[in-house]
């Protein structure tokens, strides 16, 4: 996906309701500049939950296109950016839904849906293959535990801390995103550091064990 830079604009930059109102008056340029902004924060926060770069990738954009659709409904009350991430939610939530209906194999199963049998799970296939390079360095290794240990949070837990540490976004605006008071939502932060945490902890006793 083309143009995934940072999530923060120069101080000096036009605010994103800005660009949205030059946006809705005409200016495509506007809505280039939002989708530079914010493309690679939203889509590291929905691959973390679809585990599928392509499914991803389409889910931004199917973000992208909403927020094309409902420009003129857009009323200000909230941060742009947190009405980009409740419309990713959402649309992840749904997908959460058809494959739990579908009954699709689970992506951290050994060999579903192989035909060789190996046991690599869904999950490795799908996977960015830039995350898989030289796996038995140390440092990668780290990440992949990280990686891992955040698939691995409870659905509220995880999503609280992707939007946080990985979309950048408030607090306060990640309460109203998910509709849970503002304390909760950083009782569910601190119990994924905690988790974490831990997880991380294992890894390096195991890591100086081999040492």
């Amino acid at each position: 996906m083309a143009g995934r830079g940072t999530m923060q604009s120069r101080h000096d930059d036009p605010p994103d309701e800005v660009l949205l109102a030059r946006y809705a008056a005409g200016d495509r340029s506007a809505f280039v500049e939002l989708v530079a902004r914010h493309e690679a924060a939203l889509y590291n926060f929905v691959l973390r939950q679809v585990r599928s770069p392509a499914l991803a990738q389409d889910i931004v954009q199917d973000v992208l296109v909403r927020v094309v659709q409902g420009v003129g409904d857009f009323k200000g009350q909230s941060r742009f950016s947190t009405w980009c991430f409740t419309i990713a939610r959402n649309l992840c939530i749904d997908h959460a839904r058809k494959q739990s209906l579908r009954r699709h194999p689970s992506l951290d199963q050994p060999g579903a849906g192989s035909d060789d049998g190996e046991g690599q799970t869904l999950g490795d296939r799908t996977a960015d293959p830039r995350a898989a390079v030289d796996r038995a360095v140390i440092g990668d290794q780290i990440g992949d535990s990280i990686a891992r240990a955040v698939d691995a949070l409870p659905d509220d837990q995880r999503e609280v801390f992707l939007l946080r540490e990985v979309g950048q976004v408030p607090f306060k605006e990640i309460a109203e995103i998910t509709g849970v008071p503002e304390n909760t939502v950083k009782s569910r932060m601190r119990y994924a550091l905690e988790r974490l945490q831990r997880a991380l902890a294992e890894y390096e006793d195991y890591a100086k064990a081999l040492s």
